[in-house]
């Protein structure tokens, strides 16, 4: 019997346990490096500043390693992403330059008191490293045009909402009053499909075309919709600006929740395409003789053969 085995290849097993490297770990190394580069890290942690006594040798760009390890991780749960990086976490941090992981616990008592202030200083960093982006040559030749040939960018803004259950709680005379680790983040609201008991709304803003996150904002509950829809026209105009683009080619595509006149009012300046909410509207007699006119057009889906009437 002739062996095609190579002599010069030797085996080695040991009984001793060995982690195995995470498969996202890669992934945060490149992440980790390019943002680097830009300069990124250097910024937040000398322009994104909040100071805690109980904090002690930790930074905020420090938990912002964990939490941008945890996105890009795709793990369930923060849970499930500290036991996976716990072997690794000397090597975790030190591709973002630091040098100790911070204990789930510090994590989550860094979360509970962290302002508004931080994060607003964080959201801006990220839209002038957005804005100070120059695109390449077929994402500057991007855009939606219409018949006449005019060019638009669109915009998304969108809200998500997430539905969290609670469980009952026993409430006795022995008992204290019972603590929910949700109350300050959910809130009750329209849960739509979801099955639970309260949600958090986030509110994204998308170019629709460069799949550039331009803004993103969350509340509990319903979310202060109106409000995040003001500032993420404000974060639009900025881009627009950025761009040398006129603001009045810019077009939002508006979720559901915005489709009543007094929200859209706030965009009034802008052209949107969203879905109205409003039923009554349909009652006036202008949109009714309108309705009972002829259409203007007929269009027919290709796949499904469905023919609509515009």
């Amino acid at each position: 019997m002739i062996s095609i085995a190579d002599g010069s290849v030797r085996i080695q097993t040991s009984s001793e346990a060995q982690f195995a490297t995470p498969s996202w770990l890669g992934e945060v190394a490149l992440v980790a490096s390019h943002l680097q580069k830009l300069g990124i890290l250097d910024k937040i942690s000398e322009r994104v500043r909040f100071a805690r006594r109980r904090f002690r040798k930790y930074e905020v760009i420090d938990f912002l390693t964990v939490l941008f390890g945890y996105a890009i991780s795709g793990e369930r749960t923060l849970q499930d992403f500290y036991a996976t990086v716990q072997p690794f976490a000397s090597v975790f941090m030190a591709l973002f330059g630091r040098a100790c992981l911070p204990a789930a616990s510090t994590l989550s008592r860094f979360l509970t008191a962290l302002p508004a202030e931080p994060m607003e200083a964080l959201r801006a960093l990220f839209l002038e490293d957005v804005l100070a982006r120059r695109l390449s040559t077929e994402e500057l030749a991007t855009g939606l045009w219409d018949r006449q040939g005019n060019r638009w960018f669109v915009f998304d803004v969108d809200g998500t909402r997430e539905v969290a259950r609670q469980r009952a709680l026993p409430q006795t005379p022995d008992r204290p009053a019972p603590q929910r680790r949700l109350r300050p983040l959910c809130a009750p609201g329209y849960t739509g499909r979801k099955r639970g008991e309260v949600v958090r709304t986030r509110t994204t803003v998308l170019q629709m075309h460069t799949h550039q996150w331009v803004a993103s904002f969350g509340n509990p509950g319903n979310g202060q919709y109106r409000e995040e829809l003001r500032r993420a026209k404000t974060a639009i105009q900025a881009y627009m600006k950025a761009l040398s683009f006129p603001e009045e080619r810019a077009l939002l595509r508006l979720d559901g929740q915005y489709g009543t006149g007094a929200v859209v009012s706030d965009v009034a300046d802008f052209s949107y395409v969203t879905r109205g909410k409003d039923y009554g509207m349909l009652d006036h007699a202008a949109i009714q003789a309108r309705l009972h006119l002829p259409a203007d057009q007929q269009l027919s889906s290709a796949e499904s053969g469905v023919c609509r009437a515009l």
